[in-house]
């Protein structure tokens, strides 16, 4: 896989649009890339250079000898990035009900508030994500970690308490608000390793945000209703009979405020001011040329439509799980959506740090992101299919093929990774990277705001008219993934990332080895 180095603040602007890019939503990669943080490879793209400039000593910073990983600072950062997927995902296995006791609706209407609340919360988070990110470069990392995690934290343990629609509303909106924890935790986690142990720290990285949507649908699903769940330790008392999503939510904001904690006492700042007499790069393109440039219109516009698939998915999947089996759904418990989604968290953190890895590196970028589109549509299908199962209540298949299915199926995860290294690969200039990774953050900030009310819309308005037994959303989302295909055909050689061919020396460059030898 690509390496990259520590970064080296060469300008003002070039910080600006370095530090204001965090990684991906659930699920994010974080992969590096030969261009990240100004690689010494030369990039094709536009006739570009992503050579890096030489520091104020004069030396070039990529080529430091390896240094100790610093683990318990990337051990803390690690933890702080466990807040956002645990607040978002904690209330997942229960929003459905509450959403139904709450605003006392009809089983049919609930997706469509379900997938509401959530694209509220994107839109808050794709408003702000650009202020934070120039709040971090102006007053450090630190105290833009600490007063998100301590707003997320806060904000998720009061959506617990919501007694109406509109304050659910609010409340996730007040969790969106608080979205610099996104925008810091790459970026610290950069400024601590260098290139022989960035690729091992995000490694890690990748792994606690799985860890992250496994933990939260379990706190969401084991501790709802705890008076029905717990009656010995709390029935009989009225709090948790009237708050009954309270708990969950207690707990779940109680690990972002204990991360907000650690990051305050035992984190250290990782901003390093420039050097006065710091030589300046040349000026950064802008933003109207990096889009122009050759093969970033049709790598973001694939970006945008694996995320559009994914959020898609991710938004229908549990008030889809949620929904009795005749209206089209599996008629699941809270707790058995938090052990699917579980599920799927745990699997999808296999395959990213098992077998993509020697995947990629095997058959590079592109054909590992051609086989998830491949794969995609069949995934897609086993749902509706296996509605049709506990129809025709053939219960033994269904618990045969569903857990194995979403194991096996969770696999076309890697590629948001592919992704992610196609837009690191096509960048035209390293000094350019955060610019396009901004780009395609915007991008996917947008599609996270409007895609899960979209699905969950098209969800139950064919639950209500009954289309295909309740199962339009499957055929919307059969033909999206199917398309894919299409997009990746048109995917640029620079973004295929074949690292043994890239890596392999050509014919002029092992005369002129042999010549000085």
């Amino acid at each position: 896989m690509p390496k990259s180095a520590n970064p080296t603040i060469e300008s003002d602007e070039v910080e600006a649009a370095n530090e204001s890019t965090p990684l991906l939503t659930a699920p994010e990669s974080g992969v590096p890339s030969k261009h990240q943080h100004g690689g010494d490879v030369p990039s094709e793209a536009n006739g570009h250079s992503t050579a890096k400039p030489p520091g104020a000593d004069g030396q070039d910073r990529s080529r430091n000898e390896e240094t100790p990983l610093p683990y318990t600072q990337v051990f803390l950062i690690c933890y702080a990035a466990l807040a956002e997927p645990v607040a978002y995902f904690a209330i997942f296995p229960f929003i459905n009900e509450m959403i139904e006791r709450t605003g006392h609706l009809d089983e049919k209407d609930v997706g469509f508030w379900s997938g509401m609340i959530e694209s509220l919360f994107s839109l808050v988070q794709m408003v702000l994500m650009i202020f934070y990110g120039r709040a971090a470069d102006r007053l450090g990392r630190k105290p833009v970690l600490v007063f998100s995690l301590t707003g997320i934290g806060l904000a998720t343990a009061l959506f617990g308490m919501s007694q109406s629609l509109w304050q659910m509303i609010l409340t996730r909106c007040l969790a969106g608000v608080f979205a610099g924890s996104v925008v810091t935790v790459r970026t610290m986690l950069s400024e601590v390793t260098t290139q022989e142990t960035q690729g091992r720290a995000f490694g890690w990285y990748m792994f606690v945000r799985n860890v992250g949507i496994f933990v939260g649908p379990v706190i969401g699903g084991g501790l709802a209703n705890p008076a029905e769940q717990f009656p010995r330790v709390f029935g009989g008392v009225p709090f948790w009979e009237k708050y009954p999503y309270a708990l969950a939510t207690y707990v779940a904001g109680g690990i972002v405020l204990s991360s907000a904690l650690s990051s305050l006492f035992f984190i250290d700042e990782t901003l390093k001011r420039k050097v006065d007499g710091q030589s300046k790069a040349d000026p950064p393109m802008s933003t109207w040329q990096v889009l122009k440039s050759p093969g970033v219109p049709i790598v973001l516009y694939i970006f945008g439509h694996t995320m559009l698939l994914a959020l898609a998915y991710t938004a229908v999947s549990p008030v889809f799980m949620y929904t009795s089996v005749k209206n089209g759904g599996f008629g699941f418990s809270d707790q058995r959506i938090a052990l699917f989604i579980a599920l799927a968290g745990a699997a999808q953190a296999l395959w990213m740090l098992l077998v993509f890895p020697p995947l990629q590196k095997r058959l590079g970028t592109g054909t590992v992101l051609r086989a998830c589109a491949i794969l995609w549509p069949f995934f897609m299908a086993m749902y509706p299919i296996l509605n049709e199962f506990l129809r025709n209540d053939w219960k033994l298949a269904f618990w045969i093929i569903a857990p194995t299915g979403l194991i096996i199926g969770s696999g076309v995860a890697m590629a948001f990774a592919c992704v992610q290294l196609c837009i690191n690969d096509i960048s035209p200039s390293a000094t350019v990277l955060g610019t396009l990774n901004a780009l395609a953050l915007t991008l996917s900030s947008g599609v996270r705001a409007f895609a899960p009310v979209v699905a969950t819309s098209i969800f139950a308005a064919g639950v209500k008219w009954g289309f295909a037994d309740g199962h339009l959303i499957w055929f919307f989302l059969i033909v999206w993934a199917a398309l894919l295909n299409v997009a990746c055909y048109y995917l640029p050689a620079a973004a295929e990332g074949n690292i043994k061919k890239q890596s392999a020396p050509t014919t002029h460059e092992n005369d002129v080895e042999a010549a000085e030898r």
